[in-house]
């Protein structure tokens, strides 16, 4: 790894107490760069801007895949990784369906553990606080012609995170639009995924509700995800979930939630999830909860939803009768280094990683 450090860090000018998810940037980025076949050697280099064309073949032809992952401070100062493997596999599956070259796990674990080492200061501390890492890949060659591209770039940048929604929020369970259909690229995180799913948004904003569940787009009959989130159900004190498929992101948190389930003797149901139960089970008083998991917000309560033209409220639980809040903090706790891990998902950054790379 080439390894250039700034000489001038911000972090001085970054307040822990006062920032927004996702808009302060950490002093280091790690860039590699696909050409004439290969992948070349991974830079650790100060943050900032690339000198990018508008014929960059990305901006053109959507070649672009990212992930999402954080790092977490125990009490003791420790810096700890969540289940690296998980997105490492994610990304080349999300490369290879976009036709893209898949990137070494040298390059992708290796920088990754760098550049949390040597910004490891950025890293906030407190409830609902960590740093969210965006590994990306995306194509770099200029070029009109619809095909292909012959470079790349692979890149890594790192932002301090607060909690993405600080209360429960409403959805609107959509009958018209759809994330992702069948034999397209649902399962991977294609940028252009989330380009498509703002429009939507938008109207469902000027309706009152904070976001989406997506149905289906054959019959919109089905849950498939909520905004950016997976989606789980509880109806009485059975969890469900849709099984992951083309149409539907294989999710971390998503997966964890249901392993810590499970761990919990909490009956767990991964099969389709049909909008008339869930209007049925509302109407009977055994639906007890609806909510989002992701890297980024890693519990989202949803407190009503609506479907054509009605609003339905949701049940105020407290966070020891809710599922998704102790859920939510028994799966803290493991990436915060507060209890046990089980399962093996916890990973600490050792210091001075740069001298070993």
């Amino acid at each position: 790894m080439i390894i250039q450090k700034t000489e001038n860090s911000r972090i001085s000018s970054f307040d822990p107490e006062n920032y927004s998810f996702g808009d302060h940037f950490t002093d280091h980025m790690i860039i590699c760069e696909y050409e004439n076949g290969a992948w070349g050697e991974a830079k650790l280099m100060p943050y900032g801007p690339l000198p990018f064309s508008p014929s960059n073949m990305a901006f053109n032809y959507g070649q672009a895949c990212f992930e999402g992952m954080k790092a977490y401070k125990d009490s003791n100062d420790e810096v700890y990784l969540f289940r690296v493997n998980k997105n490492f596999e994610r990304i080349n599956k999300s490369a290879k369906r976009l036709a893209m070259p898949e990137i070494p796990e040298e390059v992708f674990v290796g920088g990754l553990k760098a550049l949390m080492d040597i910004d490891r200061a950025w890293i906030p501390t407190g409830e609902g606080k960590s740093l969210y890492i965006r590994p990306l890949i995306f194509a770099t060659e200029e070029g009109l012609k619809a095909r292909v591209s012959n470079k790349y770039m692979f890149a890594i940048v790192a932002a301090p995170a607060t909690s993405y929604y600080s209360a429960p929020v409403s959805v609107k369970i959509s009958d018209y639009y759809s994330r992702a259909a069948s034999g397209g690229v649902g399962f991977a995180k294609a940028a252009g995924n989330y380009a498509a799913s703002f429009y939507p948004t938008q109207l469902a904003n000027e309706e009152g509700y904070e976001q989406i569940i997506w149905t289906d787009d054959s019959t919109h009959e089905y849950f498939e995800e909520s905004g950016t989130m997976n989606v789980f159900v509880r109806i009485g004190d059975t969890i469900y979930t849709p099984p992951t498929s083309e149409k539907i992101l294989d999710g971390v948190t998503r997966d964890s939630f249901i392993t810590l389930a499970k761990h919990k003797g909490i009956d767990v149901r991964v099969e389709p999830i049909a909008v008339k139960d869930v209007l049925a089970a509302h109407k009977d008083g055994t639906l007890k909860e609806i909510w989002g998991v992701g890297t980024a917000v890693v519990t989202t309560a949803f407190k009503s939803f609506g479907y054509q033209g009605q609003n339905f409220e949701l049940p105020v639980l407290s966070e020891e009768d809710s599922y998704a809040l102790s859920l939510k903090k028994a799966l803290v706790d493991i990436q915060t280094n507060a209890a046990e891990d089980p399962f093996g998902w916890r990973e600490k950054v050792e210091k001075d990683v740069l001298q070993t790379v």
